[in-house]
Formats: structure tokens, sequence, C-alpha cells
């Protein structure tokens, strides 16, 4: 295994940087596809990603970051964060030397791959959007800010556990693969966050303040959204109907998991990625989507998951990772 490599970069003054896993050398000929930037949630930072290391090491080079407002980089300033983070991505492509990249946002990244897509169509191969966070609510957001209220009043502990189960499906009629080990992971990362970031708070607000821009269309770039069949932050037949906004795209749901998908299917999502970036088959469920140019108003308190879509996964490992 190759040894990774870590880049600090500046951008509007502000701190942040990179990680860049070199394609294994081991796996002989040349890469087969352009290198694949990872973005996380608002608490992920650089090191999160082990599974897509695995998969996409023989195939590509790996990038993770900590863009400003997450992991080790500055926080954000006060104001739109949209456009220092597309800045930040065009620095890490700069950095790179790559004319083109593959982009993966999951979660809040899931916002920021697809703004820097819009914005510069031409530097993004191709494009994987998972748990997009299309419609938040205002029950939702409630929620959120009792759950913040919680960190002003130095519960932390009360914190973390309210933030996970926000994310999660706690239905117990609805099956979610390795659901408790999944929720005590990402209690645990929150609190580590909060422990190891003097930001970590204000950028979950951060988060919960900007209200991405989903509404606009996408054209010129091979795209593949996916969510949990059980998500409860935006259901899958909202993210479904985001994905009808991008020309060509392919939309998948995966069984038995909720937004936090990538840690209950990590193995799934990540073999999946692997195969969208390399051209690999996806199965007949991913067939193109209709295009529309902007997506319908769906309100969030009154839709429905859409009927779950089963397929055979391979066996996940026995923990989160």
């Amino acid at each position: 295994m190759p040894e990774e490599i870590i880049r600090s970069l500046t951008v509007d003054g502000l701190r942040y940087g990179y990680r860049v896993l070199p394609r294994d050398p081991a796996a002989g000929g040349a890469p087969a596809t352009e290198p694949v930037l990872v973005i996380g949630g608002a608490l992920q930072g650089m090191f999160g990603w082990p599974q897509m290391d695995d998969h996409l090491g023989p195939v590509a080079d790996v990038v993770t970051a900590d863009l400003p407002g997450m992991g080790t980089a500055d926080p954000l300033p006060p104001g739109p964060g949209a456009p220092v983070l597309r800045a930040a991505v065009t620095g890490i492509m700069d950095d790179l030397g790559a004319p083109r990249i593959n982009l993966f946002g999951f979660s809040y990244g899931a916002a920021v791959a697809f703004d820097c897509a819009r914005h510069d169509p031409g530097r993004i191969a191709r494009l994987v959007l998972g748990g997009v966070p299309t419609h938040i609510g205002e029950e939702q957001r409630d929620y959120w800010h009792r759950a913040t209220r919680r960190l002003a009043e130095g519960d932390a502990e009360g914190f973390a556990s309210l933030a996970a189960d926000g994310l999660m499906c706690l239905d117990p009629d609805r099956h979610v693969h390795r659901r408790e080990l999944a929720r005590r992971y990402v209690r645990r990362s929150f609190l580590h966050a909060l422990a190891h970031s003097g930001h970590a708070a204000e950028s979950l607000r951060r988060a919960l303040g900007d209200r991405p821009d989903f509404s606009g269309g996408l054209s010129g770039v091979p795209a593949l959204v996916f969510a949990g069949e059980h998500d409860t932050v935006t259901s899958p037949e909202q993210q479904r109907e985001f994905a009808g906004t991008i020309e060509g795209s392919r939309f998948l749901t995966l069984p038995d998991s909720d937004h936090w998908v990538v840690l209950e299917r990590s193995e799934e999502v990540a073999a999946l990625v692997t195969r969208f970036f390399t051209g690999g088959a996806l199965e007949p469920a991913a067939a193109p989507l209709p295009h529309q140019t902007r997506a319908p108003v769906v309100p969030p308190a009154e839709s429905a998951p859409a009927t779950p879509r089963h397929h055979t996964s391979p066996t996940p490992r026995t923990g989160p990772r």
C-alpha cells in the first residue's frame, strides 16, 4: 500500500487540507479513472473513508479533505459558505494537477459536490451523490435546534445522543442492517469531533442554517444518486425526484439501510461507487431517469419513502468503518 500524502492549502485566507492515497502501483497498468475526491458530512474529516481506500485504491488516486468548516480546517466566516467551498475544491484539483476529477459527496458533502459540478461541469468527470438532503422540513430543523441547545448548555453527551438518533431510522418495524453499531459509531464520532475541534458546534449550526439549492438541473456530467431505503432525513422518493433534474442520471436505493447507508452498507456503497467511476455495469434498477429541468416541490412532512428495491448485496464487514 503506498504512503498517503497530506497537503495544506489556503483559500480566502482560510487554512484547509487534503489527503491523497496514490494508486497502488502493485495493481499494474495505468489508472482506470481520474482521481476520486470524497466529501463527507459536516463533521466527517479526511480520515473517515477506509472502505473507499480499499475499493478505489487499485484503480485511482483517492483524495479526501478537511474543507473549511470541516475537520481540522479553519471555520467558515459569516455569510454564504458555498463560494468558499467551491474555491477550496478547485484549489485541490489545481494542486493535484488534475484537469478533471471524479467527485463523491455524501449528506452535507452532497450539497458541496453538486454545487461544484453545476458551476464547473467541465472539470467533473463523473458525480456520485448519496444521502442527498434535498428537503429538510421545519420539524427536523426544530429537532436539531433542540439538540444544539444541549451543546449551549454544556451537555455534549445529550447532544450526541439526540444528533445520532435524528439521523437514523429507529422504527423497529423497518429493518436497518447494523443499526445499533452505526448508532454507537455516529454518537462517538460526534463526541470525538466536539472534543477535538474548537469549531465543531459552529460547523453543525452552519450545516443546519445553510439551505443548499438543489432545485436547478445539471447536464454534461454522468451522475449517480443513491439513498438508503429507510432514509428519514430526506426520503428516497424525494432524492429520486432530485436525481431526475440531472440529465441522464441514475438512481438506486440500497436495502436495509437509512441515512447512514455508508456505515450500514459500507462495502456495498464502496463497490457501487467504484463500479460507476470506472464505467462498470450497474443493476437494471439504475437505468437513466427521465430528465426534468427543476426538482418538483414535495412537502417534506407528506412524503413517504419509495417502495424499496431489494437486491443482493455483498457481505459487509463486522463493524462500521
